[in-house]
């Protein structure tokens, strides 16, 4: 008996080179410190970066603490330095504003003559600005958009070219029809005793003859009042006989409407 092998798990590959399995990096392989960077925009401007500074501690926006949020505001913006990450002109315009402002918090102020403006007076506008275009901006991009919430429905109909269908004419109609004239020759009967003969064959030679295929022609004239009852029932029963052996064809336009017949 040989004994069995047990199946061993290989080292899978960093990465094929040429077709070749690398299973360990190279002694000799560099990467440059600035290969990869990450750009992230979590700011729209230096304006966006202030209102966040003073509404994250709760600060009075026509009181601001100028010499804290300047502290704060450098510290972000080294920090922006030291990820490498992209810094526009603006941050560094902005810094320049909020040392000015605190340079000038800084310096004594006359107590006689108070007509000198509140050095962030300018500042607070901007802000006040901003932050109710920023709130407009915001409800706008809060409305459903075409495209992005809205999605148009298009649905293409198949091109079929068909005949409108007939209605269908079912034996109640039929015999509602025939109770009609049957009721309508009932007054005009008379009393002359006379034998008839009457062929059901024959009458549906007749009402052959008298329809043609590309006319229609409609019930109650096939069925004469004055033959009396026997000659209604007889053409009532020769257009049955043709419907039967789909000599001819029925058709109504509308319910409880005239029927009319052609030739199939």
């Amino acid at each position: 008996m040989t004994a069995a092998v047990e199946p061993t798990q290989q080292e899978l590959p960093l990465a094929r080179v040429h077709g070749e399995r690398l299973t360990r990096l190279p002694e000799d392989l560099y990467i440059p410190p600035d290969a990869l960077e990450v750009f992230l925009e979590a700011f729209e401007g230096p304006l966006d970066l202030l209102l966040w500074l003073i509404r994250r501690q709760n600060l009075d926006i026509l009181d601001i603490p100028v010499a804290d949020v300047a502290v704060q505001y450098m510290a972000y913006v080294e920090l922006m330095r030291d990820l490498r990450l992209e810094l526009a002109a603006d941050y560094l315009v902005m810094a320049a504003v909020l040392t000015e402002i605190k340079s000038r918090m800084l310096l004594p102020r006359p107590t006689e003559d108070d007509t000198e403006d509140d050095p962030r007076a300018a500042l607070v506008r901007r802000l006040q600005d901003y932050a109710r275009f920023r709130n407009a901006g915001q409800a706008l991009a809060d409305w459903p958009q075409f495209g992005r919430d809205v999605l148009p429905l298009a649905v293409a109909l198949p091109d079929l070219d068909l005949p409108p269908p007939q209605p269908q004419v079912s034996l109640g109609e039929l015999l509602a029809a025939m109770t009609e004239v049957l009721a309508r020759s009932a007054l005009t009967a008379h009393h002359h005793v006379r034998r008839e003969p009457l062929s059901v064959r024959e009458r549906m030679s007749r009402i052959l003859g008298q329809l043609t295929a590309d006319r229609f022609t409609p019930l109650l004239d096939l069925l004469h009042a004055d033959e009396g009852r026997a000659g209604v029932v007889v053409s009532f029963l020769a257009i049955l006989e043709l419907v039967r052996e789909r000599l001819i064809d029925l058709s109504q336009n509308e319910a409880y409407g005239p029927i009319y017949l052609k030739a199939a």
